[in-house]
């Protein structure tokens, strides 16, 4: 029992990186209906330029550890807000009325250029964070065994935690919440009744970009490296996920992204982890065949 309490206590970080994804993935794609491949590519070049700054900021600025790691957050954080403001005017804006396709092509081709702008700036090599307040935490402890939780990791899951349910509050009761449901629902009737449409859409993909920013540095800080393809297997699951729980309410697929962190730190916890990915995306595809044939019923009932 004690050595399953310490894999539910893994799962607790890694689906607060899932949930506080999938929460910022909704934001958007409630809006657009369209597939956004580039989500998980903004995940990994915002951890990723989190770490190159930082190193920057340690070895050519001479600053400390910390200073240097608060510097790559701003740096990760402004750099999510610019492509935001890119991909909602330049590639979103144009391209939601036409085919689902054009979406599709187009981020997978911002993708690659977001993971190859990684790996240029970092001259195809892996640059690795200390190690930061990895001191651990014990939970519980029998027979010389021990259930721990690192600092870092608390403060990882109380910070997504946070923002989650400071987001969610504000999500409900705010003017932006009322407009966002409105415009996933009927974006046209939305504009015949006041709404600003383009502002709200525009309002979204920013919080979408900062949550996967900040997905991305809590990553990179635990971590203490993001490599260049880790965009895609993130994104693909969070476009999974979601797609499973629909797109209309962001904090239930932020729980059903945490639901499947917390399965998939008990699936490395006692069956092959090589074979971990493979029956979580066959699990993944069976469940929205599942759910996607019931909504089909319902639509046509």
């Amino acid at each position: 029992m004690l050595y399953f309490f310490q894999q539910v206590l893994n799962g607790l970080h890694s689906g607060a990186l899932y949930a506080l994804l999938a929460f910022g993935y909704v934001l958007t794609n409630g809006l657009l209906h369209r597939t956004n491949l580039a989500y998980g590519a903004m995940f990994a070049f915002c951890g990723h330029a989190m770490i190159l700054t930082a190193a920057f900021g340690y070895q050519a600025l001479w600053l400390t550890l910390y200073a240097a790691v608060a510097l790559g957050i701003v740096a990760a954080l402004l750099y999510a807000a610019l492509i935001s403001h890119v991909l909602s005017r330049s590639v979103f804006e144009p391209l939601a009325d036409r085919s689902p396709n054009a979406i599709v092509v187009t981020t997978l081709g911002i993708l690659l250029v977001l993971s190859e702008a990684s790996r240029i700036a970092a001259d195809t090599h892996d640059l690795w964070l200390p190690p930061m307040l990895a001191r651990p935490v014990i939970f519980a402890e029998s027979a010389g065994f021990k259930a721990t939780l690192t600092l870092i990791q608390l403060l990882d899951c109380a910070a997504v935690i946070g923002v989650l349910a400071l987001a969610a509050w504000a999500f409900a009761r705010s003017s932006f919440g009322r407009s966002w449901r409105a415009v996933s629902d009927d974006p046209r009737a939305a504009a015949m009744c006041g709404v600003n449409v383009r502002a709200v859409f525009r309002l979204a993909v920013l919080f979408g970009g900062l949550c996967a920013a900040l997905a991305g540095i809590l990553a990179g800080i635990y971590y203490g490296n993001i490599s260049f393809g880790t965009g895609l297997v993130y994104g693909l699951k969070i476009l999974f996920v979601t797609a499973v729980g629909g797109y209309l309410s962001p904090l239930k697929a932020a729980l059903g992204a945490a639901a499947f962190g917390m399965a998939e730190s008990l699936w490395a916890g006692y069956f092959p982890l090589e074979w971990r990915d493979a029956w979580m995306y066959l699990f993944l595809v069976a469940m929205l065949v599942l759910i996607g044939a019931g909504r089909d019923q319902q639509k046509i009932a």
